[in-house]
């Protein structure tokens, strides 16, 4: 067991010794401490209460450490140690959506004062949810209690962060995947394969979009062009998954019929065409019209290769060249 304490020398300086090192002020000394009760928290795999014992302080001083400590005035200390994060790297700035470690405080602060999730969350401008689920989510479970840089803690713990892939190649699962492509299997039904074959073993199973990543994003050279072969689609890029939105069906943006000029609404000036479709049963035929709205004049399109909006472009273009002569006629007897 490690232990600490002071030391007079001849001169009268104080000289603060742990673990056989001697420090020349308390403050190093003490941080000597805490840096040896994470290592042996994260290294030597000791629980709280042993790591506490062997550097010398109360299991109580541990959790203080670790979770910080507020003080009879109310004020929030930050915890001493990084233990929550300690095999991670710290988080980068983030977005303004996620809660701050002030914002934080202030529930901690506000919820001692018996305010409402409600009321609280009108103070931050948040939603009522978002400070509901902060509160259960990084609650501390032995105390039941809220402490806000505990709750910090534990949130940039949760971030995304860079992890190895599950099928990377070499790996056992990459081989089962590899595998059921070449006997043309589906990704979902590899996924299902998997879960049968090893129900106990967790490593072995891999869900769809796990499989998909390492068809299209991790092969590499000749094992991917093979693999992108034993696909039943044969496809050599992948398909967007979401994020594109709807796409329009014109490349020009639309004019509604609201927005159309007066003269175009009270049919007073020649010259302007409404179209429209007719569609036979289940839409699989249709006839395009072309009505001129001060004559009446009517003009059908013939769609025999289908009604979509390039096919019904085409088909407006041909028919008014060769109806113009005979439409200038009949628009110069109005």
């Amino acid at each position: 067991m490690t232990r600490s304490h002071r030391n007079e020398d001849r001169g009268g300086e104080h000289r603060w010794t742990f673990n056989g090192v001697e420090y020349p002020t308390r403050k190093l000394m003490c941080e000597a401490r805490r840096a040896e009760y994470v290592r042996l928290l994260d290294e030597e795999g000791m629980n709280f209460t042993q790591a506490a014992h062997a550097v010398g302080v109360s299991k109580r001083t541990g959790k203080a450490w670790r979770n910080g400590r507020t003080r009879a005035t109310g004020r929030n200390e930050k915890p001493l140690v990084d233990w929550y994060r300690s095999t991670m790297d710290k988080p980068k700035t983030l977005h303004p959506r996620y809660l701050s470690q002030e914002e934080r405080i202030q529930i901690a602060d506000r919820l001692r004062l018996g305010d409402s999730i409600r009321a609280i969350a009108r103070l931050l401008g948040r939603d009522p949810g978002t400070v509901s689920r902060e509160v259960e989510r990084n609650r501390n479970p032995e105390s039941g209690g809220y402490e806000p840089y505990r709750a910090q803690q534990k949130a940039a713990d949760r971030l995304k962060r860079p992890k190895p892939r599950k099928a990377a190649e070499g790996t056992r699962l990459w081989d089962e995947i590899a595998a059921g492509l070449r006997r043309h299997w589906s990704p979902e039904q590899i996924a299902n394969r998997l879960r049968l074959d090893f129900p106990d073993n967790g490593d072995m199973h891999a869900s769809v979009e796990t499989i998909y990543q390492a068809i299209y994003l991790q092969a590499r050279g000749e094992l991917k062009q093979e693999l992108k072969r034993a696909m039943r689609q044969g496809r050599t890029a992948r398909r967007p998954q979401g994020g594109q939105g709807r796409k329009p069906r014109f490349r020009e943006p639309m004019a509604m019929i609201s927005e159309r000029p007066p003269e175009i609404e009270d049919r007073a000036v020649p010259g302007h065409w409404e179209g429209d479709l007719i569609t036979g049963s289940r839409n699989k035929s249709a006839i395009g019209t072309l009505v001129e709205r001060t004559t009446r004049f009517t003009i059908l399109l013939h769609l025999p290769d289908g009604h979509d909006a390039e096919h019904v472009q085409q088909a407006i273009i041909c028919v008014l060249a060769s109806w113009r002569p005979l439409c200038e006629r009949c628009f110069s007897a109005v």
